[in-house]
């Protein structure tokens, strides 16, 4: 039974989501597409039910999880997948998934909400990613005797599990079956709390921007824009406050080249961003090989590619630490390159260690990103040991995925109860 105080919580939130839907697109296409979640079920769900379900809240997490899908396909194509986001970032881009046979929004953590799923799915187990604590679906879980996991999780002591007043979230962390984390500091906090059902297993990223990696695709436009430049330089996932940085450097420079590709790109975003350029720019989806060959900044405006694309540049910046936090620097360090970003980089252990070994960089403001650039771009000795740190990292840290995999699947759990 879920703490009254919770369900008054969520209740809340939901009212808040409908409210900022009257202006805010994003909450618009969760509640249509919340909407839209039970129909989807009876559509496209088999009765017999037994699904492996795997939740992730967003893109980001979804890209922990996918390993996980990958692995699970190739060792028993027969499975069958559940696929649920709580974001619209996550399921409007990812809504058809080829390996999940079913894509929908997990509906709010209310106790009918639960209940209806659960009955309709009926999964064999539940996977969550990283940052997912629903009371309400947790505990129902555990009632019915499903075996629920959480991977690449990390925890931090400020967190409220670990605070004196954090009980009831605490009592969250002992519905999983298991808890596999990114490290041993998150292991050494969660038996502080009593919690010892812990694999330290890593974080799922570095196989997924390693299997990237290996299928990387080509793209003739973008290998035309880069062919004879000096430096190229690889702005993934930006915004504003990023581009405030990049872009009256990049004006000033004309010895390099830059690609961006911003984390979103509505026509006015597009547009601004394009005013800024004082140097021949283009977009990536309206630029032939030949014109890209031309341009000095190419814009990309096309979603699921940029992974993909820090292959072309000796120098890598990654956008989101002057926000909410950066985004995946893994990405681009898989490739042997030096990652800057910003100053918000203390949740991100890829960051600080990297950071550490020499092969990330955090900026703070104008000051500091000046210099650190103008050495990778003019110092090809630093800049290419610092792309080796952070190819090495990368390297080191690939395998979370099979001990995840084979801690499940090979050595079960007989009960999940704490």
């Amino acid at each position: 039974m879920t703490d009254p105080l919770y369900n008054i919580g969520i209740s809340a939130y939901k009212l808040a989501v409908r409210v900022a839907s009257v202006r805010n697109r994003k909450a618009r296409l969760m509640l249509r597409g919340q909407s839209r979640t039970l129909a989807t079920l009876r559509e496209k769900l088999d009765p017999a039910g037994g699904y492996i379900w795997v939740h992730a809240a967003s893109l980001g997490e979804f890209e922990q999880g996918r390993p996980i899908i990958e692995r699970i396909k190739r060792d028993n194509p027969q499975a069958r997948i559940l696929l649920t986001f709580f974001s619209p970032s996550g399921y409007e881009v990812r809504k058809n998934y080829q390996l999940a046979d079913v894509v929908c929004y997990m509906p709010f953590d209310q106790r009918r909400n639960v209940k209806r799923f659960l009955d309709m799915v009926k999964p064999s187990m539940a996977i969550f990613v990283k940052y997912e604590f629903w009371g309400g679906y947790l505990n129902s879980l555990r009632r019915r005797g499903i075996p629920t996991y959480i991977v690449s999780a990390i925890f931090r002591p400020g967190q409220i599990f670990f605070r004196r007043w954090g009980g009831m979230f605490r009592n969250m962390l002992r519905c999983f079956t298991t808890l596999f984390v990114q490290d041993e500091r998150s292991r050494d906090l969660l038996a502080g709390i009593g919690i010892n059902n812990v694999v330290v297993a890593g974080d799922t990223r570095f196989d997924r921007v390693a299997r990237v990696k290996e299928n990387a695709r080509e793209f003739p436009v973008i290998e035309q824009f880069v062919a004879g430049a000096q430096r190229t330089v690889v702005m993934g996932s930006s915004w504003p406050q990023d581009e405030e940085l990049m872009i009256p450097y990049f004006n000033e420079h004309p010895d390099m080249k830059l690609i961006i590709a911003p984390h979103e790109f509505d026509h006015e975003r597009l547009h601004v961003l394009a005013s800024a350029l004082k140097r021949p720019c283009g977009f990536y989806s309206q630029v032939t090989a030949g014109e890209a060959a031309k341009l000095d900044c190419l814009i990309i405006d096309s979603f699921g590619i940029l992974s993909s694309l820090y292959r072309y540049g000796q120098v890598a910046y990654v956008g989101g630490g002057f926000g909410s936090g950066i985004h995946n620097i893994n990405e681009a360090a898989v490739y042997g390159i030096p990652v800057v970003f910003g100053p918000k980089h203390e949740k991100f252990r890829e960051a600080t260690d990297l950071i550490a070994a020499g092969g990330g960089f955090a900026v703070h403001d104008n000051e500091d990103f000046t210099p650190i650039m103008d050495r990778l771009l003019h110092d090809e000795a630093f800049m290419k040991h610092a792309g080796q740190i952070a190819g090495q990292y990368i390297a080191s840290h690939i395998g979370a995925t099979d001990v995840i995999c084979d801690a499940i699947f090979n050595n079960p759990p007989t009960s999940n109860d704490q």
